[in-house]
C-alpha cells in the first residue's frame, strides 16, 4: 500500500494539465468499443455546433443564464 501512496503523491504533484491528461487516459482505458463510437459521434456533434456558431447559425448563452434556467426548472 505504501507504494501506491507514493505513486499517488507523485501524481498529485503533476501540473493540472498533465493530471487531466492522465485522468483522461485512465478513464478511457475502461471504454468499450461502443463507448468509443459514441465519443466519436459526440466529437462530430461538438464540431458541427462550433461551426454553426462560428457561421452565425447558432447563438450562445451566458453560463449564468443557463445555470439560472436549470435551477428554476429543476430546483
Amino acid at each position: 500500500m505504501s507504494v501506491s501512496l507514493k505513486v499517488e503523491s507523485e501524481l498529485m504533484g503533476l501540473p493540472p494539465v498533465e493530471r487531466a491528461m492522465l485522468a483522461e487516459r485512465l478513464l478511457s482505458s475502461f471504454d468499450s468499443s461502443e463507448q468509443t463510437s459514441l465519443d466519436v459521434e459526440w466529437c462530430k456533434e461538438a464540431e458541427n455546433r462550433i461551426e454553426a456558431f462560428d457561421n452565425g447559425l447558432l447563438s450562445a448563452s451566458k453560463a449564468e443564464d443557463v445555470h439560472a434556467r436549470i435551477e428554476k426548472k429543476y430546483f
